[in-house]
């Protein structure tokens, strides 16, 4: 499964260092990274220095209250910052969701597995980039304590910890038919070539698109055996688009980090033209799943979901500030809901919808 890239790994306001999208959602308030994030007095760990855990049903809360030994893998695997998981999963349902039969839910079990593999697809990119960068990390305050980095997971831990991950993962793709495991594998290339890309041009959030929307691909072909292209290549470049968009603003919280030390983005590349692309990635986008809508035959329900993504972009746009690293961090979030947006459109876009006249009438004639 494609989705099986990394990135997510910088937050507002924060020192130089590699970034990674799959490991987005680590930001912490500034004023939060001088906390010491063992127990620490006030930090997640502990309470005015008692060893005590606050109770809390957020990711984070959850992974804080875990043993001790189990935490550092679970901050390794980013299990308190759903938010790159999040970016990851609803490409999948999109695709789930539209290959439904008319009138029907999307298919709940290849959901869940999809979401399983989610977890554990990002988790194992965020080991790998926490692996590749662990050397800048030691060097970056907001990154220093990471759990390669500060040495709670050794390099050997690590390797094992990743096969566990990648092994599960593919229990996962096991469970699909011939062809999507087919198509998971051909995604491998652009997951071995997409960590170096950030080194060598200025447009890898293009490659981070390419293969974080692969679940496009597959959860159309894993709920009907094929991929029809004529909706499948459209829904996948949209979400190329809006990986463009949101990893663009995305970027801007680091430019000046990434200009010291080297890394490339398209933050860098557009600089103060960064909102017309983001614009034509909008439009481009808005255009693609237009198309989508068309080929599937979707109702009204499904571009009233469209025209509220066009205003959700047009407003974030808008009211972006690429110079202030939070406003960044705000907007990129919010991608969240463009997600579950189209995935609620698609839902109720194809329960409007009417069976198949001949299925009717094959069912009419058996009754």
């Amino acid at each position: 499964m494609a989705a099986l890239v990394a990135r997510l790994c910088r937050a507002p306001g924060t020192a130089a260092g590699p970034r990674c999208l799959l490991r987005a959602g680590c930001a912490r308030p500034a004023a939060a990274l001088a906390v010491p994030t063992h127990g620490a007095p006030g930090s997640p760990l502990g309470l005015a220095g008692s060893g005590r855990r606050p109770l809390s049903f957020s990711a984070a809360g959850l992974v804080s209250s875990a043993p001790g030994p189990l935490q550092p893998y679970l901050r390794l695997m980013r299990l308190d910052k759903p938010i790159g998981t999040w970016l990851l999963y609803l490409p999948c349902t999109w695709s789930i969701g539209l290959a439904a039969e008319p009138g029907c839910f999307p298919d709940w079990y290849m959901l869940s597995l999809f979401g399983t593999g989610a977890v554990l697809m990002r988790g194992a990119g965020c080991t790998i980039n926490d692996m590749w960068d662990r050397d800048y990390d030691k060097k970056v305050l907001r990154t220093a304590s990471r759990p390669i980095a500060v040495g709670d997971i050794s390099t050997f831990q690590s390797f094992v910890f990743l096969g566990g991950q990648l092994s599960l993962a593919l229990c996962v793709l096991l469970c699909l038919n011939y062809y999507s495991i087919a198509l998971g594998a051909a995604s491998l290339s652009l997951v071995i070539t997409y960590p170096l890309m950030k080194r060598i041009t200025y447009w890898p959030q293009l490659v981070l698109g390419l293969t974080f929307n692969w679940g496009a691909l597959l959860g159309w072909s894993a709920i009907k055996g094929s991929c029809d292209w004529s909706v499948c290549l459209p829904l996948y470049f949209s979400g190329v688009m809006w990986t463009l968009i949101y990893d663009t603003i995305y970027a801007h919280q680091d430019k000046r980090d990434d200009m010291v030390i080297g890394v490339k983005s398209t933050a860098l590349r557009f600089n103060e033209n960064t909102k017309q692309w983001l614009s034509g990635f909008s439009v481009a986008m808005l255009a693609g799943l237009s198309v989508v809508g068309i080929n599937c035959d979707q109702t009204f329900l499904y571009y009233t979901a469209v025209a509220a993504i066009g205003a959700h972009l047009a407003h974030q746009i808008y009211t972006l500030d690429i110079h202030k690293p939070e406003d960044c961090w705000k907007k990129f979030t919010s991608n969240r809901t463009i997600g579950l947006l189209l995935f609620i459109g698609i839902i109720t876009g194809n329960l409007w919808k009417r069976k198949n006249p001949k299925e009717m009438n094959a069912i009419s004639t058996d009754i």
